[in-house]
Parts: structure tokens; C-alpha cells; sequence
């Protein structure tokens, strides 16, 4: 059973540490060296000097001097939360995509509890792992789906229009990947939140987005063994809704390496499939039952870079700067979950939902 609970959140003061809009950040894996410093330049105060500070021991002397001065806030009592993301994809069609936040259980993979779907890497567990042990605090929230609906039996949606003149985390204006992206916070009431996590006793959770903060955050629970590190920051999306989406990651390759398929005129909006562009012409790729990131994965292309938007990896062949791009399909929700549920994980960036978290708006300390 997923475990979850209220929580007792670290917040921003505004008064005291300036504009919200100044503070957040996107999540850390998404942020190029030269946003970094964008953000950084923001404020001092910016989350992003925890989540990518030069140093761990930098992280934790600012997490302790920021509550000191009072410009980070631990709210007096546990509370869950509701987030609204306002945003305009890719696509570029407007949504808003829901969930909770709460603080969820650390469950090991073998429970069934917390499935993942993608393969993870050593290295950037490593750094996060010695991020988490100098901090002792879960500093962005993780991206978990549940296959429910957003409406609670007996009481329906949260009564946000009501809630939201009190909202105490205001609204953040991230800018992300050039698309803004308002990010909305209200503390839910004590009837509503008891609901959802009755709701939630039964389910079983995907991680959409922050596979290795996962399997970091299980590493520094085995070495800690307190009840605090068993606890992470969560983002619970229920995915029946409209607002819930996932976008194509197309992969541009310094070598494509053994790709070969069957030549097509230039692909209108909709691909027939996974699609192999170089040199000026376009190849349609045999599926043989596999997904369309695991088509590619199968061929084995190196110096692998990754876009949402299929005409900047075209460009990018064009312009000589690769040798090849892969075009894919989104891949659809159903999938996702089928082939987590069969305890299989898909090839790094299979996934792309959109939008990312906002990082900065609620901490979660494990004490």
C-alpha cells in the first residue's frame, strides 16, 4: 500500500527573501550551465544554490543561515497541498495538469508499491546522494502517477476558487524551456486531505519523473535507518485528466549506428512511426512489437542528444552538427504503466512529460 501523509513544509517567506518568481527553479537535471547562472543572478536566495550549489557543504551552511534569517519558514502543523500547473505545451495547446503533494513512504521496487519505468545511471546518483546526506533534506519534489481521477468519492474536486485569496505559497512564473509556466499552490483542509490519502491506501504509484532522486533517497534511507529518511517530497498526478500529457523525446546522434528502414516522403504532424532522418531524407523504422524509444535503443546510436521538438532536431542534422536524428511518437500512458507493471524499465528519456516541477515552492526536512 502507498503510504502517505501530511507534512510539515519548509516554505519561502516572500517578505523576507523577495518575490517567489525570483526563488523557484526548474528541477536540477533540466538546468544548462548557463541557466544556472541566469538563476542563480535571480537571487541569492534562489533555490537553485541547493539543488546545484558548488559545493554540498555550501548547500547545507545556506539551508541552516536561510531558516536562521527567516527567509525559509517551517509551517507550524503537517498539511497536504494541491498544485495546479497552467501551461501551453509543446503542441502548443493550453492546459492545466493537477495533483497532490505530500510526503510519501520510501517503498523498495520488489514491494510493487513504486514501480519505475526507466533505466537509471550511477553517476548522477552519486551526487544527489551526497547532496541528500549533507542536507538531510528532500529539496525538489518527485513526479509520481496514480490511475485515478482527480475528483474524491463523496467530496468531489478541491474547492480551490475558495481557497486560492489564502494561498500562502502564491504563484510562481518559471521559465522553462522558453515556454512560461504558472505553477499554482493551495493548502488543502483536513477533510479533503484525509480523503486522499484513504484514496491512496490501495494504489500503486509510478514515478513519471525523478527516477534517480528515487533510488537515491532508498540508498540514503539504508545507510540512515531513522524513520525520517523513509519519507520523500511527492507531486501525486492522478492521470485521468486532460492536463495530464506526455511529449515525444526525439534523440539527434553523432552516429546513428546500424539504423536502416524504408525511405518516406517528409512525415506531415503525425509520424507513421519511428523515423530515422539524415542526409535530407526520412526512413520509416520497423516497430516489431517495441516501443518507439526501444526501436532506437536497439540500434545503439552514440553522442546521443535529446529535444522535444522534432524541427530543432532536423535542423541540427541539416546544419551538419549530427549525423542523424530519430523522430519518435509520444509514448502513451497505457504503455508506460504496462511495461512497468511487467517490472521492465525503458531506454533513459522514453518519457517526456510536460511541464517539470517547480522546485523551490515547498521543502520537506527529514527530522
Amino acid at each position: 500500500m502507498a503510504v502517505v501523509r501530511p507534512f510539515r513544509a519548509l516554505r519561502y517567506d516572500p517578505a523576507v527573501g523577495g518575490p517567489l518568481e525570483s526563488l523557484v527553479a526548474p528541477p536540477y537535471d533540466v538546468i544548462a550551465p548557463e541557466q544556472r547562472a541566469q538563476l542563480q543572478a535571480l537571487s541569492p536566495y534562489n533555490v537553485v544554490h541547493l539543488t546545484l550549489p558548488d559545493s554540498e557543504e555550501d548547500a547545507a551552511a545556506s539551508l541552516a543561515e536561510w531558516q536562521e534569517q527567516g527567509v525559509l519558514v517551517r509551517d507550524p502543523e503537517p498539511a497536504c497541498w494541491w498544485l495546479a500547473q497552467d501551461y501551453v505545451g509543446p503542441d502548443g495547446v493550453a492546459r492545466r495538469r493537477e495533483g497532490l503533494v505530500a510526503a510519501l513512504r520510501l517503498e523498495p521496487y520488489e514491494n510493487r508499491v513504486v514501480l519505475p519505468h526507466e533505466r537509471t545511471h550511477a553517476g548522477p546518483k552519486e551526487g544527489r546522494l551526497r547532496l541528500l546526506r549533507a542536507t538531510r533534506t528532500q529539496l525538489e519534489p518527485l513526479f509520481f502517477l496514480w490511475d485515478g481521477t482527480v475528483e474524491v468519492d463523496g467530496l468531489g474536486e478541491p474547492d480551490l476558487e475558495a481557497e486560492e485569496a489564502g494561498s500562502v505559497a502564491g504563484k510562481a512564473r518559471p521559465e522553462e524551456q522558453g515556454v512560461g509556466v504558472v505553477s499554482r499552490l493551495w493548502r488543502l483542509d483536513t477533510e479533503f486531505s484525509d480523503a486522499l490519502v484513504e484514496e491512496l491506501a490501495d494504489a500503486q504509484l509510478l514515478i513519471a519523473d525523478g527516477h534517480h532522486r528515487y533510488e537515491t533517497a532508498l540508498a540514503f534511507h539504508d545507510e540512515d535507518g531513522s524513520e525520517a529518511s523513509a519519507w520523500l517530497l511527492a507531486v501525486i498526478v492522478p492521470t485521468g485528466q486532460e492536463g495530464l500529457t506526455i511529449f515525444p523525446t526525439h534523440r539527434v546522434a553523432q552516429s546513428a549506428g546500424d539504423a536502416s528502414g524504408r525511405p518516406i516522403d517528409a512525415p506531415r504532424e503525425h509520424l507513421p512511426g519511428p523515423v530515422l532522418y539524415r542526409a535530407g531524407r526520412y526512413e520509416l523504422l520497423a516497430e516489431n512489437g517495441f516501443l518507439d524509444p526501444e526501436v532506437v535503443d536497439r540500434f545503439a546510436p552514440t553522442g546521443v542528444t535529446y529535444t522535444p521538438r522534432r524541427e530543432e532536431a532536423v535542423a541540427t542534422v541539416d546544419r551538419g552538427e549530427a549525423e542523424a536524428a530519430f523522430l519518435l511518437r509520444p509514448t502513451r500512458i497505457e504503455d508506460v504503466w504496462d511495461v512497468a507493471r511487467r517490472g521492465q524499465v525503458m531506454p533513459q528519456k522514453s518519457t517526456f512529460f510536460y511541464p517539470k516541477l517547480t522546485s523551490g515552492l515547498l521543502v520537506l526536512p527529514l527530522d
